[in-house]
């Protein structure tokens, strides 16, 4: 049995530490408020960013994962410190520190998403993203730390509620048969990363030495629109075909003036816009984790949903 360190307990940081678990680990979850202990999961109240505490919390792991992130408005200030806390403690207790990132360092691109293209993003959190990683590869260069990434795309599945472009926003008008809307070109193909595959390529780069250094994309089955995965949806749950409504950058724009997530999306509506496509032949010619079927994600996704809002 070895412990693990998982920072945040989100969609990502829930399913990470519960596989863990299953596999047979103890695993120690820092957040900064705490929750009650379950079985093989040690709950640990303290801000990650504060490098002498975290560093002390992580004292015996094999692995520091990080899937924890701040709020997306204060992502420019909060960050770097947590960015920094997170190295400091892999270089001081040697773990393997196995990063959750994203797509937003590559900024918008033609053609589909490799881990060769730079680093362009221009965008503020695009930019401070692309930086995070950045200082942990520069470490893991200098053999200070032992370092990898793992980028996916938005998630889609059971566990993804309210950041999900297919989940709070969509699911439960979809299973009463509402019409739902969405950002952006609803027809534009667009990558998702299925959280159970998150959760299990993370496990495994974390673990091969040979995928340490470098960044690698989540498995993802091929890109499917809005449209399509809704209607996916839609047939699986038996609810009939859904309409849906691309919402325009006019109505955005009110909708920002209350809400700091939907505003903040306005830097990566691009994503959205046009196709946006994840290449993950890299991870698949190295490591055994492929994609979920998509006939299984929608399955287990509305059986979820249906559990969740009590009309299974």
């Amino acid at each position: 049995m070895s412990l693990y360190v998982v920072i945040g307990f989100g969609p990502a940081g829930m399913a990470t530490a519960r596989l863990l678990v299953e596999k047979g680990h103890s695993v120690r979850v820092i957040t900064k408020t705490g929750r009650s202990p379950e079985p093989g999961i040690e709950h640990v109240a303290l801000d990650a960013a504060d490098s002498a505490r975290l560093t002390e919390a992580a004292q015996g792991a094999t692995a520091i994962f990080s899937c924890a992130a701040p709020p997306y408005h204060r992502w420019a200030s909060q960050w770097p410190p947590l960015a920094s806390s997170l190295c400091a403690a892999a270089e001081a207790t040697g773990a393997t520190l196995a990063m959750l990132g994203n797509l937003y360092g590559y900024g918008p691109v033609d053609g589909p998403l490799t881990e060769e293209l730079p680093l362009a993003a221009t965008g503020p959190k695009g930019r401070v993203r692309a930086a995070v990683w950045e200082q942990a590869q520069e470490l893991h260069g200098q053999g200070r730390i032992k370092a990898v990434e793992l980028r996916a795309s938005d998630f889609f599945g059971p566990g993804v509620t309210d950041a999900g472009h297919l989940a709070a926003r969509v699911m439960p008008r979809l299973l009463r048969g509402k019409p739902v809307s969405t950002l952006g070109d609803p027809d534009a193909p667009h990558s998702w990363s299925y959280l159970p595959d998150v959760a299990r390529a993370l496990v495994e780069v974390a673990g091969e030495e040979r995928a340490w250094g470098r960044a690698w994309h989540v498995p993802t089955e091929p890109a499917r629109s809005v449209r399509e995965m809704v209607d996916r949806l839609a047939a699986q749950s038996g609810t009939g075909p859904v309409a849906v409504r691309g919402l325009s950058p006019a109505v955005l724009g009110v909708v920002g003036l209350l809400s700091p997530l939907i505003r903040e999306m306005k830097e990566i509506r691009y994503q959205f816009d046009r196709p946006f496509v994840v290449d993950a032949s890299a991870y698949e010619a190295e490591f055994a984790v492929r994609a979920t079927p998509v006939d299984e994600q929608i399955k287990a996704t509305v059986e979820w949903w249906r559990e969740r809002l009590g009309t299974a």
